[in-house]
C-alpha cells in the first residue's frame, strides 16, 4: 500500500508541474502553445514560483540548444519521466526535428498523455504518422515517425532498456538524456544501475538533470516535511546534499565528467534584459524567498565523449 501511495504521489507531481508551467506561460514568462492541452486552466502561483519555473525551463532549454548546435538534428533525445512535457512540439517550432524523440513515464501518466495527443490535432498531426500512430497506441504507448511515448517504471531498468530497443534507439547516435525531478524519487541503487547502464550504452551522450540540492538545511527540511505530508518521499535525497554530491552520482556510475550549478547561478546566467522583462511581469516583495528557493534546486550535466565536456550553463 505504501508503494502505491508513493507512486501516486510521484505521478501527482506531474500535474503540479504542468499547472505551474501553464500559470507562468499565461502571464507571459515564456511561450508554450501546447501546455494548455494537458491541463484545463491555470491556478495562480506566487511570483517566486513563476520565476523559479522560468529559470528551470530556460536553463534546460539552453543546454538542449547547445547540444543540438554541436551535433545537429541527427541525434536522439530521451526524456526520462517526461510527464506532460511539450518539448517535442516546441523543438519543431524552432525548426528542429531530431531523428528520434522518446518520452518515458509511468503507464498511468503516458496513457493520459496518449489521450490528450490523440484528441488534439495540433499535437497528433505533428507526429507525422497519421493512422499508423492511432493503430500503434496501446493505451500507454504511442508511436509516431521519430516520436515514441512509452509507459514504463524507470526503476525497472531491464524493461526500460527493452522499450528503448523497441524504438530503434541507436547506441552510436549522439544522445541527450533528460531527467527533471525524476532521479530523486528512485531508490539510490536503482539510480546507480540506470545511470551505469546508460553510461555503458551510449558512446556520445549528454545527461541533463534538474532536481533538489542543499537539502541539509532548515529550508530543505521544510521542503521534505511538505512533501512527506503529501505521501511523497525522496529515496535518493542523499545525492541532493550539495552540488558535489550531484556530480559524484554520475562519476561513480561511469560517466566521463559532470558539472552542476544551483538555480541562482542559472537565473543570473540569463541576459540582464531578459531578467528585467520577467521581473516586470509581477511584483515580488521578498527577493530573499526567491533566492532561497533557487538555492535549493540545481541543474547537473554529465557526459560521455569529450565532445560535450565544455558544455556550460553560461553562454
Amino acid at each position: 500500500m505504501a508503494a502505491i501511495l508513493q507512486e501516486e504521489a510521484i505521478q501527482a507531481t506531474n500535474d503540479d508541474a504542468t499547472s505551474c508551467k501553464l500559470a507562468a506561460v499565461s502571464l507571459g514568462y515564456w511561450e508554450d502553445p501546447y501546455v494548455s492541452y494537458f491541463i484545463r486552466s491555470p491556478t495562480r502561483k506566487p511570483p517566486e514560483i513563476n520565476r523559479g519555473y522560468y529559470a528551470r525551463v530556460k536553463g534546460v532549454e539552453s543546454l538542449i540548444n547547445k547540444f543540438i548546435k554541436k551535433v545537429g538534428n541527427n541525434c536522439q533525445i530521451i526524456n526520462l519521466g517526461a510527464g506532460f512535457d511539450t518539448l517535442f512540439w516546441r523543438l519543431q517550432d524552432t525548426g528542429h526535428s531530431v531523428a528520434n524523440f522518446i518520452e518515458l513515464d509511468f503507464p498511468a501518466v503516458t496513457s493520459k498523455k496518449c489521450i490528450c495527443i490523440q484528441k488534439n490535432k495540433n499535437l497528433f498531426n505533428r507526429l507525422k504518422a497519421g493512422e499508423d500512430a492511432a493503430a500503434g497506441c496501446t493505451g500507454a504507448d504511442l508511436h509516431g515517425t521519430g516520436y515514441h511515448l512509452l509507459g514504463v517504471d524507470l526503476q525497472s531498468v531491464d524493461r526500460l532498456l527493452e522499450k528503448l530497443d523497441q524504438c530503434g534507439v541507436q547506441d552510436g547516435l549522439p544522445t541527450l538524456l533528460l531527467a527533471e525531478c525524476v532521479l530523486v524519487y528512485m531508490r539510490g541503487e536503482e539510480v546507480h544501475r540506470l545511470l551505469s547502464c546508460l553510461a555503458r550504452r551510449f558512446r556520445a551522450a549528454l545527461f541533463v538533470s534538474y532536481e533538489q540540492v542543499n537539502m541539509n538545511d532548515r529550508f530543505g527540511d521544510m521542503m521534505l516535511t511538505n512533501l512527506r505530508a503529501r505521501s511523497c518521499h525522496l529515496p535518493s535525497v542523499a545525492a541532493c546534499r550539495d552540488l558535489d554530491s550531484q556530480r559524484q552520482r554520475f562519476l561513480q556510475a561511469g560517466w566521463d565528467g559532470a558539472k552542476a550549478w544551483d538555480m541562482v547561478e542559472v537565473y543570473h546566467s540569463l541576459t540582464s534584459s531578459e531578467r528585467r522583462r520577467i521581473e516586470r511581469l509581477e511584483f515580488l516583495d521578498e527577493q530573499e524567498l526567491l533566492m532561497q528557493l533557487l538555492q535549493h534546486y540545481c541543474i547537473a550535466v554529465a557526459w560521455k565523449s569529450d565532445l560535450f565536456a565544455d558544455v556550460s550553463i553560461a553562454d
